[in-house]
């Protein structure tokens, strides 16, 4: 198989697209792509693991050719949520998982929340709600720059690229670490074209938001204190994210281990594959 399927399923009323690879009697991978990305951002993992897992790779709500939340409303709960119902129409068993960055956050939470769903996770450069938590600003302050933003986005449209190399220099930007011919798979898979000939990304502004109910860093702990499930946190050297092996976050973990891929950024999976697939692939498998 060359190339993944498109499949769409619906969950709290909404259309939602995900990627396919393999036959459906492998074991299943889950693969969740992170903040303002989407599904085909993981086509060279896919292409190396889809030997060993039938793969799902959902786009999120919100991004890719996933339908938007009318609401604007992009929290973890309802990701988690969009999540199980796939796993529970589609796979109908334990899964593999591996999320990356906004992704492996919810996949977290999945692992938590829903242990009778996942046998092993991945976690790459998702562990950082545990350094924005420490600083959490108090709820008020939190609500009103939450309105702001909303009334802010509100009055913006999307961001148009007259062409298409345009958008790939942007993408290019966004990650120093991407060849070109990287930069526009990304682009390409992560852009539609508008009725005046321009380009605009296909996720939702609204993402930009950050809701102001969230839970606490003791609620944090206690969730991912409960992930029971073999667990690995892949890391780049270079990201802003930090270690979880160094900042206490992976000593929370009951069955977990640490990685850092050197000369790597947020994005270890795309920046340095081979080296990535060297620590990933032999703790899929088991």
């Amino acid at each position: 198989m060359n190339g993944p399927v498109s499949r769409f399923y619906f969950a709290d009323r909404l259309r939602l697209h995900y990627a396919q690879w393999a036959r459906e009697d492998k074991p299943t991978l889950l693969l969740v792509h992170g903040g303002r990305d989407h599904c085909r951002s993981w086509d060279w993992v896919a292409q190396e693991l889809a030997g060993d897992f039938h793969i799902l790779a959902p786009d999120l709500r919100g991004h890719g050719d996933s339908a938007w939340s009318l609401g604007g409303s992009y929290t973890l709960a309802e990701v988690v949520a969009d999540l199980v119902q796939l796993l529970r129409q589609r796979a109908g068993r334990k899964v593999v998982v591996m999320g990356h960055s906004y992704g492996g956050a919810a996949a977290l939470f999945l692992a938590s929340l829903y242990p009778e769903l996942v046998e092993r996770l991945v976690v790459v450069e998702g562990t950082w709600p545990w350094q924005e938590l420490r600083e959490q600003k108090p709820l008020p302050e939190r609500f009103r720059s939450w309105v702001d933003k909303v009334h802010e986005l509100s009055a913006r449209g999307p961001r148009k690229y007259l062409t298409l190399e345009e958008a790939v220099a942007r993408m290019q930007a966004e990650n120093n670490f991407l060849t070109t011919e990287q930069a526009r798979h990304l682009t390409v898979h992560g852009l539609h074209q508008n009725e005046d000939s321009t380009y605009s990304w296909k996720f939702d502004n609204y993402i930009r938001t950050s809701h102001p109910f969230r839970i606490s860093l003791e609620e944090l702990k206690a969730l991912w204190s409960a992930v029971t499930c073999p667990t690995l946190l892949i890391n780049g050297a270079n990201s802003w994210v930090e270690d979880p092996g160094t900042n206490g976050a992976a000593a929370l973990f009951p069955d977990a281990r640490t990685a850092v891929i050197p000369e790597a950024g947020h994005w270890p999976h795309h920046d340095k594959l081979t080296d990535f697939l060297a620590v990933a692939r032999p703790f899929l498998v088991g």
